[in-house]
């Protein structure tokens, strides 16, 4: 057994019963943390592919105004509470944050559930098709426990207890709600240039196709203005993730988490944060911690 592998499954088997929170921890951060940041990026992609959503994002200005500050914000958010905890201080304030936010936000109860869905969804089918080992049991259950807890804490009802039911739901929402809109190819112009920057220089004019390659979907990639999936480009993808993951597996866990509260190294920012800067700017009025 490679190295990775057995200090993955001796962090799990020391962990209590009851550690959800440890496990999705050790998991993002650590075991599949590269799998779980790039099944976000497409979670954040995804909600542009929704016409009602594209065009509340639209309406908002922050993503074709701010499109780096958005981009990070929102995953900043999310990793704020995985590295603190729902219950922590930074958690709760990262909490309130988004319950403001949401506050000034039109859409329907489905609409808000479907993109927390988005995020435990997305990542964790990318990580069981292409990291470099299946995510555990524990691990899915630890991540769906997780995303249920936020959920009630930002007051959303009718929350899946169960990763299936999440994924189920997720789909038919997508099945009724994705469609090509001029906000959602709007949106997704704004913000590749994002993930653009993060490839290495030769590979950056092919970054739309690799995104198309990625979400293995014509029908998002429609919705998003991509060009169509190619075979060879689907070739190319799985071909550079599995000469990638040969390479995980032989090399031990890394030493650092993926992130660190407080410190940064994106564009957005350099010289690392505060909570206060977090957010959008057209939010009015104080944070309300909650507490």
């Amino acid at each position: 057994m490679h190295s990775s592998l057995t200090a993955s499954l001796q962090a799990q088997q020391s962990a209590s019963p009851g550690d959800w929170e440890r496990t999705f921890r050790q998991m993002v951060m650590f075991d599949l943390a590269k799998d779980m940041e790039l099944g976000n990026f497409l979670s954040y992609y995804r909600n542009f592919a929704v016409p009602r959503l594209a065009q509340t994002l639209v309406e908002n200005g922050e993503i074709l105004e701010r499109p780096t500050k958005r981009s990070y914000d929102t995953a900043i958010v999310i990793y704020e509470l995985i590295a603190n905890g729902l219950d922590s201080l930074r958690g709760q304030e990262m909490i309130a944050l988004l319950n403001r936010v949401h506050r000034y936000v039109p859409g329907t109860p489905e609409d808000f559930r479907y993109v927390l869905l988005t995020l435990l969804v997305v990542p964790i089918r990318w990580t069981q098709q292409h990291a470099w080992r299946q995510p555990t049991v524990s691990e899915v259950d630890a991540a769906t426990r997780f995303f249920a807890e936020l959920g009630q804490r930002m007051h959303l009802v009718q929350l899946p207890q169960t990763f299936t039911e999440a994924a189920a739901i997720l789909d038919a929402y997508e099945a009724a709600n994705v469609m090509t809109s001029s906000a959602g190819i709007s949106l997704m112009g704004s913000t590749v240039q994002i993930l653009k920057d993060t490839l290495p220089r030769p590979v950056r004019p092919f970054t739309r196709t690799l995104l198309s390659a990625m979400f293995d979907d014509d029908r998002l990639t429609d919705a998003l203005g991509l060009p169509r999936r190619r075979r060879w480009s689907r070739a190319m993808l799985n071909t550079a993730l599995s000469l990638r993951n040969v390479v995980a597996r032989r090399k031990p866990l890394p030493a650092e988490p993926r992130f660190t509260p407080g410190r940064s190294g994106s564009g957005a920012y350099p010289n690392g944060y505060v909570l206060a800067d977090l957010g959008p700017t057209r939010v009015m009025g104080p944070v309300d911690h909650g507490h």
